[in-house]
């Protein structure tokens, strides 16, 4: 049963001259000043959804996005800010690129946020998608079998940096702690210092691909799922019938859509048709931002090309908000028909108690916030609240 709701906030900045028609992705590149309203825009989101009742802010890690769609460098540091701003809402981490991170310096990070902020920070980790990104900072993406071992490499040192009072680990990417001496001993555990106050940490990782031993890694390890949201599609999946089924063989036995969060993008106007007029070109921009990146699938190879230019795309045959919306991963009309939408979703999978509802990349804060609150008044209401 529904009963708290969250958002995922990329980012991304105020952009003007979007869509089709609008300045290609890659010749997008905004001042450092710019970049940096990103954490106002930020704030007056965290603070409007604490003042209307939301559970979660989910905030996204990325990095050299000069392009305005994704600037946020550091999640725990600002999420640490953020809390001292608010009152209840809490901050996840969706997700913390975590290759590109020492395991044990993330651990020590989040250990110290979760610390000053009471526990109002929910820990995530992720693979990463942006190639510039991770093989810029020295860890594997283009080499997805050398990113899978890293990634759950690391994940395993975490979890035992926050669980075990003292530890090592020695496999094929890190020994830990080295073999010294350390004032007149031979070094063969070590602390982290400090631990989380909050124990045992909730530790979150997005489903994309749902595959079976991406399944398996995370149910072993007692970690929560996050479907939709950003790059992955919410909504109606087969992958939550596969995810309930790698928790059963782990036996955690949940009823369909335990341990996860769905994310979907949302939009609410007077009618679904001016839904959709008011979506059109904000739906093209995130069509231009991730479809290079292999986040819409069957689209062909022609029309990949043609959706960097203004003069192709049109013609392309590319997706449109109605064929987003007819997919499922959309709720999209007035605040009735998105109630609607939400309880048979609920009705689909009795175990999920939390939703995320998206905006678009690009929108500007005036309209983020205006869609927030509007969801807040108009369609929470109709949902339990724990």
């Amino acid at each position: 049963m529904i009963n708290g709701f969250g958002s995922l906030y990329a980012g991304y900045l105020d952009i003007d001259d979007i869509g089709f028609q609008g300045t290609p992705v890659n010749d997008r590149a905004f001042s450092s000043a710019k970049i940096a309203s990103v954490f106002r825009k930020t704030e007056a989101i965290a603070q409007l959804m604490d003042r209307v009742g939301y559970k979660t802010l989910w905030l996204a890690e990325h990095h050299f996005q000069r392009e305005g769609y994704q600037c946020i460098p550091n999640i725990p540091m600002l999420g640490l800010h953020l809390a001292s701003l608010t009152e209840k809402i809490k901050f996840g981490c969706g997700f913390n690129i975590t290759p590109i991170w020492h395991p044990l310096r993330l651990a020590e990070d989040f250990a110290t946020v979760d610390i000053l902020t009471g526990g109002r920070i929910i820990f995530g980790v992720g693979r990463g998608y942006h190639t510039r990104e991770v093989e810029t900072f020295g860890a594997p993406l283009l080499d997805q079998n050398a990113n899978r071992e890293l990634f759950e490499e690391q994940v395993d040192i975490i979890l035992k940096a926050f669980n075990e009072p003292s530890f090592s680990y020695h496999g094929k990417y890190y020994d830990i702690p080295p073999k010294v001496n350390y004032r007149g001993y031979e070094l063969e555990e070590i602390s982290l210092v400090p631990r989380p106050a909050n124990l045992p940490v909730e530790c979150w990782q997005p489903i994309v691909s749902g595959s079976p031993r991406a399944l398996e890694f995370m149910a072993k390890r007692g970690i929560k799922g996050l479907v939709g949201g950003g790059a992955a599609t919410g909504g109606k999946s087969k992958v939550i019938q596969n995810w309930r089924d790698a928790l059963d063989r782990e036996g955690r036995q949940t009823e369909l859509g335990g341990d996860l969060v769905v994310g979907m993008s949302f939009h609410i106007a007077r009618t679904q048709n001016e839904a959709f007029e008011e979506l059109r070109h904000y739906y093209e921009e995130n069509l231009k931002i991730l479809a290079p990146m292999g986040f819409v699938p069957g689209l062909s190879e022609k029309q990949l090309r043609a959706i960097g230019d203004p003069a192709l795309a049109p013609l392309a045959g590319l997706p449109t908000i109605e064929d987003a919306v007819e997919s499922g991963g959309w709720l999209c009309g007035p605040p009735d028909l998105i109630v609607e939408q939400l309880k048979e979703l609920e009705q689909a999978y009795p175990g999920l108690k939390q939703v995320n509802v998206n905006n678009l990349m690009s929108m500007p804060q005036t309209m983020v916030l205006e869609q927030l609150e509007w969801f807040a008044s108009d369609v929470m209401p109709a949902f339990t609240r724990d």
